[in-house]
């Protein structure tokens, strides 16, 4: 029988530069899109500081810019931010940073109604290219303020490899481990079409896979950190953030291995553990998921040895309790249906996954 589909809508960047010095083209991007003044510019506290600054003072006198510091990621900076762009007339927002920054830009430009620019300062995800943000600051959102306004991708990406390289190693790793993640996440994706006739983009599943399959196939060089193997893994991560845009959900790049990383943050949280950083959690239940899908862990797991990513528990410094633990209610975290199915795992179940892949 024909599948007929309705309507389909997709919404990538008109704009992606990545390279060295790419952060140059702001002013012709800015320029092309014919932004006024003031345009909100939202970077961290630290380091995505002074790039931001450098930013506004090469743009300056020809734009107007407002400097907001982000200072925790947190829905009080969202607040803050969208006060301060409502009193000015923001035409435009620019998110400088790697992670929460960037997450807060979105959600502002959302709030607002008006486009976005995203300046990642790290390879450490690939939120870089999507409108998804962090899954605990948007549940933080909700509860704050009863809901989270659809966020759209981004108008223009810069990721330039010069500043991405200064960044911790610790980027690089995180930023392998969440694209590895995603041959789970499909194959999730293909099990919630097959047994519950969810929608599914073939071309958006086929690049997010790519996405994996090109860091995989140069993962020695992005453990050291070279300028083009820097490309590369941007270039992979913008692709994965594209294609979540196709498919309209962040299904191509999410699937049961970031529901264990989810659950793990809640958990750590609640007793007050560190967390890893997100891709390095993930990647952890990404071996395991595949384990359960009867796909190849151990060769996903190899290459991420390569790529010098954790493939333990302690290397990550997570607690094994803390891993079983999140095992038995990943399922729970949210309303996706993938090879956790509806009821989860056991302790014992959990606890024998854990130890047979090797993560505890």
């Amino acid at each position: 029988m024909e599948n007929k589909k309705g309507l389909e809508r997709i919404e990538s960047p008109r704009y992606i530069f990545f390279g060295p010095n790419a952060i140059s083209k702001v002013g012709e991007v800015l320029q092309s899109l014919n932004v006024g003044s003031p345009i909100v510019l939202i970077s961290g506290p630290s380091v995505t500081r002074a790039v931001a600054e450098d930013l506004i003072s090469s743009l300056e006198p020809d734009h107007k810019f407002i400097h907001v510091v982000s200072e925790h990621g947190r829905t009080e900076d969202l607040i803050n931010s969208l006060r301060i762009s409502n009193k000015v007339g923001a035409s435009l927002i620019i998110g400088v940073g790697g992670g929460r920054p960037l997450d807060i830009a979105k959600l502002l430009a959302a709030e607002l109604g008006i486009r976005y620019i995203v300046v990642p300062t790290s390879a450490s995800h690939d939120g870089i290219a999507s409108p998804a943000i962090s899954f605990t600051l948007s549940r933080e959102v909700e509860e704050r303020l009863g809901r989270v306004k659809p966020i759209e991708a981004p108008t223009a990406i810069l990721a330039d490899t010069t500043i991405i390289n200064r960044a911790s190693p610790l980027t690089f790793k995180s930023g392998f481990g969440d694209l590895i993640a995603k041959i789970t996440a499909v194959r999730d994706w293909e099990l919630a079409h097959k047994l519950r006739d969810e929608p599914y983009s073939e071309y958006a599943a086929s690049m997010s896979l790519l996405s994996a399959k090109i860091v995989m196939d140069h993962a020695h060089e992005i453990r050291a950190r070279l300028e083009e193997s820097t490309r590369i893994l941007v270039k992979a991560l913008i692709g994965s953030g594209v294609a979540m845009s196709i498919a309209g959900s962040s299904r191509p790049a999410s699937g049961s291995e970031h529901m264990f990383s989810h659950a793990l943050d809640m958990l750590s949280s609640e007793v007050g553990a560190r967390t890893s950083p997100h891709g390095i959690q993930v990647a952890l239940g990404a071996i395991m998921m595949a384990y359960l899908q009867g796909q190849d862990w151990r060769a996903m797991r190899e290459k991420l040895i390569e790529a010098g990513v954790p493939t333990t528990a302690e290397e990550a410094g997570i607690s094994p309790d803390l891993v079983v633990k999140a095992l038995t209610i990943a399922h729970k975290v949210r309303e996706r249906y993938t090879i956790l199915g509806t009821s989860g795992l056991t302790p014992s179940a959990a606890e024998k996954l854990a130890k047979v892949t090797g993560v505890i």
